[in-house]
């Protein structure tokens, strides 16, 4: 039986994480002989899915430090006691059996006008995905005191964030002059006029908060709303206008794109997981060799004229291989110049006996029912003036994550450690007592994240050896929405292996296998 040894490899990918799995997918038609190894016995590394036993032991071993190329940590399985008498009534809702979920360490969503997005059409993938469109995004905003009393009305208020110039004027919670002025902020974003700079042409240098009061007097109150359409996860202050103006644009073109009513799609049964699943399928069927739990114990350099097309050398628990390009997961935390920052976040995945109707309306007419709503808690509205935003993301059983009547909520906030655990509690928390449901946590799974967020400098390769071909891809970024930069990275890894002469058009663009449509 042939081994991996007795072949040379013109491409070595090292993890199953989105980057890498993507690259596969570019290189399935390429010719090139590609091998796909990940040190974990799962697909996705930081972006895979589990069911709720496979995610027990997924945290047990990034407790233990078990855990290969994981940027990982502190995690824990949260689960109710139920009572005695509960059991015996019958009325305490139940977990359903552990393979009836799928849980994902990699929640974000696709904007309709993404890179990603169009990479899946022309590459054919998309027929293997499920998509389910992403609803409506919410901000909680406690209610004021009662005038007369004193006293605190309802226990908060959930307003809905206005995505186009209907929901603007239809909004009940914002006055006529401050519609007024936001619909000629939007405006100035989506369709500037001749006589005005466009957003690329502006010095938005400055916070987003300080941006929208002083070029165009937008009110106090719209702030947030405005900071949750462009998903960042850093306060108005710590946001730059030139970051989040953009990504407003990109949620507001996206809109009608693919459908009536939404902008933004979740593939269904996993969230990015089924991504790179697809992808790493597609490889296969173009020839890549696939390699689970296959770990790199050294790497050798070979300089010598003899090794000159096939210059390193893998040590792998199955035996060594050689190769000519060489690309790896880097973690490496240490600050370097030019490198992709990278930050802690707390997360957290929630099972819930809950379905959120109210969080799931038809938005226009002839829309499909979104399977996701976007929920944004200021850090002042959960006692913490200073933190930044907490956002959850609600998954109905459409999603094909959990079983009906219940829901998977996936929160984030970039504050690490108990202080940020402590803030997606409380949100959570609100969240349920805001419908005014019986409702519960049924299992909850919490950790720390490391990775990058857009924010910061744009994701660029570490290169271990440019002569040796060998490429480091940074971890997967925190964002809640695929960036384009994560894509871009993709394709410069791409070149380096197919060669700058080939046309960048050629990018993922592929014909149907021998007439058929299937991938």
């Amino acid at each position: 039986m042939e081994t991996l040894s007795d072949t040379t490899w013109d491409v070595i990918i090292n993890g199953t994480g989105i980057s890498q799995s993507l690259l596969a997918l570019a290189l399935s038609r390429s010719g090139k002989k590609v091998l796909h190894i990940d040190p974990n016995q799962y697909y996705g590394g930081s972006d895979a899915a589990f069911s709720l036993d496979e995610a027990q032991e997924w945290a047990e071993k990034v407790n233990k430090g078990e855990l290969l190329l994981s940027t990982f940590k502190d995690a824990s399985i949260f689960k109710p006691e139920v009572s005695p008498s509960s059991e015996e009534t019958g009325i305490s809702p139940k977990l359903a059996s552990s393979r009836a979920y799928t849980l994902s360490l990699s929640p974000y969503f696709l904007y309709a006008r993404s890179q990603l997005m169009s990479a899946l059409v022309t590459s054919k993938v998309f027929r293997q995905l499920e998509f389910m469109a992403v609803g409506s995004w919410w901000i909680y905003v406690p209610e004021q005191p009662d005038s007369k009393n004193g006293e605190l009305g309802a226990e908060k208020i959930f307003y809905r964030v206005p995505g186009n110039r209907e929901d603007v004027f239809a909004a009940t919670h914002i006055s006529m002059k401050s519609k007024r002025t936001l619909m000629r902020l939007l405006r100035h974003i989506t369709k500037p006029n001749e006589d005005d700079a466009s957003i690329e042409d502006e010095d938005m240098s400055m916070p987003l908060n300080d941006y929208l009061a002083s070029k165009f007097s937008v009110p106090e109150e719209l702030h947030n709303p405005l900071l949750s359409l462009s998903l960042s996860q850093l306060s108005q202050q710590d946001t730059s206008a030139s970051y989040a103006l953009p990504r407003v644009q990109r949620h507001l073109s996206s809109i009608g794109h693919l459908g009536p009513g939404f902008g933004a799609v979740i593939p269904k049964y996993g969230g990015g997981a089924e991504i790179l699943q697809a992808a790493c399928r597609a490889s296969a069927v173009g020839g890549g060799v696939y390699a689970l739990d296959t770990r790199i114990s050294d790497c050798l350099w070979r300089n010598s004229s003899e090794h000159s097309e096939y210059p390193f050398l893998l040590k792998l628990n199955e035996g060594p291989v050689q190769g000519k390009y060489f690309f790896n997961s880097n973690l490496d935390t240490s600050p370097k110049e030019n490198l992709t920052p990278l930050v802690e976040v707390a997360r957290s995945i929630s099972v819930v006996s809950a379905t959120f109707p109210s969080l799931f309306p038809a938005t226009v007419e002839g829309a499909p029912v979104p399977a996701t709503a976007v929920l944004m808690f200021p850090g002042d509205t959960l006692g913490s003036p200073q933190s930044p935003p907490v956002y959850l993301q609600v998954h109905s059983s459409d999603t094909g994550e959990c079983p009906p009547q219940q829901s998977v909520i996936y929160c984030s906030v970039a504050l690490a450690g108990p202080e940020g655990q402590a803030l997606i509690e409380s949100a959570v928390d609100r969240l349920i007592r805001a419908e005014g449901l019986p409702a519960t946590v049924l299992w909850s799974l919490r950790y720390t994240h490391r990775g990058p967020l857009s924010n910061g400098a744009p994701q660029r390769f570490i290169v271990e050896d440019e002569v040796s071909h060998c490429y480091n891809f940074p971890p997967s970024s925190l964002d809640l929405a695929f960036e384009d930069d994560t894509l871009d990275l993709v394709k410069e890894a791409w070149k380096k292996v197919v060669g700058d002469e080939v046309d960048d058009a050629d990018f993922m663009m592929f014909d149907d296998r021998d007439g058929t449509s299937d991938q």
